[in-house]
């Protein structure tokens, strides 16, 4: 889990059981090894077994810690640690970015990460009005600008009990002609008490529910490359700081470069 949230307003930090040396110890303008990037997970167990958290972990009175806004960096620090999948924990307003971007001629961060090998996004909303609302706005600009919506899959969050309003079940059956899958995760009293914390202890309907997303984006990315996948382009290992990554097979502990 890559947590790319400033430290202030990330919940992640919080929530494993053992904390590493965090972000602060992999500084993005110098290089690494994956030894460091190991070290500075944390660990945090969940149905699924333990997950690793790349998060800050410094006090909240020190100042802002300097992260990486280009998702290329991200995707090297991921690679570099050696894990077999990630997941890019993102806080930009993806429609003001997409719109931000085309009407300045910049580059967008919504199009940089969907553009990482084997990316799929994660599109999540609350189920609703103004939440499928706003997301149906930011499926109208990805798709105005090319983005790869059909590899896409919406995740509708339910903040309550009860039924689906109408309103959330009529944009659902609209969203399913337009992305991968849409997936709803149930309301879950543990999550809104402890959040991510305990993860062992949520409940069967949202472990169901995370296994249908885990295979839906599985799903989505053997439609869009291949089953099995083929072995993604990782950062080289470096013999020297100065040399500059080149796309190759790293080494098993070379140094890398963010």
């Amino acid at each position: 889990m890559l947590d790319t949230v400033p430290r202030l307003t990330s919940p992640w930090p919080s929530w494993p059981d053992t904390p590493g040396s965090g972000l602060a110890s992999v500084p993005p303008d110098q290089p690494f090894t994956r030894a460091q990037v190991r070290a500075a997970a944390s660990r945090s167990t969940g149905p699924g077994g333990e997950w690793a958290v790349l998060t800050d972990h410094r006090e909240w009175h020190h100042g802002a810690l300097p992260l990486p806004t280009e998702p290329a960096a991200w995707y090297q620090l991921a690679a570099g640690g050696g894990w077999r999948a990630v997941v890019a924990d993102t806080s930009h307003p993806m429609a003001h970015d997409i719109v931000t971007a085309r009407t300045q001629h910049l580059p967008g961060l919504t199009a940089a990460w969907c553009s990482l090998p084997f990316a799929v996004p994660v599109l999540c909303a609350p189920t609703t009005g103004p939440g499928v609302a706003a997301l149906q706005t930011a499926v109208k600009a990805a798709s105005a600008e090319g983005l790869p919506l059909k590899r896409a899959v919406v995740a509708l969050t339910s903040p309550g009990e009860g039924r689906l309003p109408a309103a959330v079940r009529a944009a659902a059956t609209m969203l399913q002609s337009q992305v991968s899958a849409v997936v709803t995760v149930p309301f879950d009293p543990h999550i809104r008490t402890y959040g991510m914390a305990q993860a062992n202890r949520l409940g069967r309907r949202t472990t169901d529910a995370g296994d249908a997303l885990v295979a839906a984006v599985l799903a989505s990315a053997h439609r869009s490359w291949g089953d099995p996948l083929p072995p993604a382009v990782s950062p080289a290992g470096l013999s020297t700081p100065s040399v500059p990554a080149r796309p190759a097979q790293p080494a098993p502990e070379g140094v890398l470069t963010p």
